[in-house]
């Protein structure tokens, strides 16, 4: 891939969408956005400002943006980068499988974890790769978004030639022989993405009070004890063990800091991608997260309570269209916490 400028298109340009495609674009490669008019407009007055945790800043100007509003720009990936939310990756797999060649490599830098399967299962004969994107990133607006947690992107084994050919000095990105662990590993992590939204404050905040850490603690034992049962086994993805992440959530506040330091290197400006979708009143990605809990405990005869309470706590949420509930974790816990 490196013999020639291979042409990537950023299929949702979102948050990850802007920051993994502007990561790209400042290392040299050839990057197309196809995004959503708001976005797209954004982008022509503004260009892409990256930052992160480390004060790095990339700029990338408005006239080395290439953005499109028609997937026809799809017609000449070499690679595709899916960053859509999980509920319209059907719609986007339709559009890739009408448009984009036969040779185009899909990636899947997506939350949950059937979207690889979804696309595969729509695009027979095409090169689809699963990965994983780690990091949380906020829209700050006006072309500027910014990085406020850590990690490399990684992607299957399969596609090693892409990572290495992809990969800048910007944007690391390594690869695991078991994305399927990879995915439900992350998936873990990212149970707390409905607890930041229902609570409203920012995940430094959130992660720094012991009662939301309980509830984040019983939402992954509860995911532990289905994967268990399912025969599942979920990569590490983060500094600690999945069988240790309950017990260490658990811990008093003062522990908690000294054992997961790592875990709280986290921007103060940091939230989830759910609790943007609340204040945006968007659909969130609640059944691919909580959901598939749900489904995977209730398919093997496990306990999934919290998880089924944060599921339907968010629903409410999303039908009310009035943002976050600023939700107290005693309201989930249904009880008084010391």
């Amino acid at each position: 891939m490196k013999e020639r400028k291979q042409h990537v298109v950023v299929a949702g340009a979102g948050s990850i969408g802007c920051f993994v495609g502007g990561q790209l674009a400042a290392g040299g490669h050839r990057v197309s956005f196809l995004a959503r008019p708001r976005i797209a407009d954004e982008l022509a007055q503004h260009g892409l400002t990256l930052s992160d945790q480390d004060d790095c800043t990339l700029r990338v100007a408005t006239k080395d943006l290439a953005v499109a509003v028609d997937p026809g720009v799809l017609a000449s990936a070499d690679v595709v980068l899916v960053t859509v939310k999980s509920g319209a990756t059907r719609e986007m797999a339709a559009s890739i499988r009408a448009l984009a060649p036969a040779h185009a490599v899909v990636i899947s830098l997506q939350n949950g974890v059937d979207n690889a399967s979804i696309l595969q299962d729509a695009l027979p004969g095409m090169n689809v790769v699963a990965g994983m994107v780690p990091f949380n990133v906020v829209a700050l607006g006006a072309g500027r978004f910014h990085r406020a947690t850590g990690g490399d992107i990684v992607i299957d084994a399969k596609a090693a030639a892409i990572a290495e050919a992809l990969a800048t000095p910007y944007l690391p990105i390594t690869t695991h022989a078991d994305m399927r662990a990879v995915a439900w590993g992350k998936l873990l992590l990212n149970l707390n993405n409905a607890l930041n939204a229902l609570a409203g404050v920012p995940l430094r905040e959130e992660l720094a009070l012991r009662d939301w850490r309980r509830v984040l603690a019983a939402c992954i034992g509860e995911a532990l004890a289905a994967l268990g049962a399912a025969g599942i086994r979920p990569a590490k993805v983060g500094a600690l063990p999945p069988a240790l992440l309950p017990s260490v959530l658990r811990l008093p506040d003062g522990l908690f800091k000294l054992v997961a330091a790592a875990q709280l290197r986290i921007d103060p400006s940091a939230r989830s991608s759910m609790w943007d979708d609340l204040e945006h009143r968007r659909t969130t990605e609640i059944d691919q997260l909580q959901g598939a809990i749900v489904a995977l405990a209730a398919k093997h005869g496990t306990a999934a309570a919290m998880n089924r309470a944060v599921l339907e706590r968010v629903k409410e949420a999303e039908k009310k269209s009035t943002g976050s509930p600023h939700l107290a974790a005693a309201a989930l816990l249904g009880q008084s916490l010391d």
